[in-house]
């Protein structure tokens, strides 16, 4: 692995993400990242989309979102989505790109980034939680709500 960087969403990053690959089983915890990607045009003021280069091969996105007006707290502050192509997991990708998005939080003065997601056999719970998130609440469809206090 050489040195991992964070370039924000582009044209040249989009199909590389879009065709990044998962272990079985992860899709059924995942939206496609086109979806992700319509949160940046509906709010581009709030939408922060950066992709993870290792040289200059596409090995991960991350998505969030920072809105301070968002009616529900756990919303103000949100990561949306985290992919590792699945030849790249477990080499510290994710972890990059969560120490990043908390660097981007920090810098806007916010002290805290939560997260919802499904838990399940072969989802992101461990994962989440080797990064620091602390489950907090659920939503109304049994859905975990995570934070990091920064």
């Amino acid at each position: 692995m050489t040195e991992l960087r964070l370039v924000e969403l582009s044209a040249a990053t989009i199909v590389a993400v879009n065709n990044m690959s998962l272990k079985p089983g992860q899709e059924q915890f995942i939206a496609p990242t086109s979806y992700a990607v319509v949160g940046a045009v509906v709010n581009p003021a709030t939408s922060w989309q950066r992709v993870v280069l290792d040289g200059d091969e596409v090995v991960g996105y991350i998505s969030a979102n920072f809105d301070p007006e968002a009616p529900l707290p756990h919303l103000r502050s949100a990561l949306w989505r985290i992919n590792v192509d699945a030849d790249d997991q477990g080499r510290g990708v994710g972890r990059f790109a969560i120490e990043q998005l908390l660097d981007e939080a920090r810098g806007r003065g916010i002290d805290r980034i939560h997260v919802i997601y499904e838990a399940g056999e072969g989802g992101p719970d461990a994962f989440f939680r080797r990064v620091g998130f602390v489950p907090v609440d659920e939503t109304e469809f049994g859905e975990v709500i995570a934070e990091i206090v920064l």
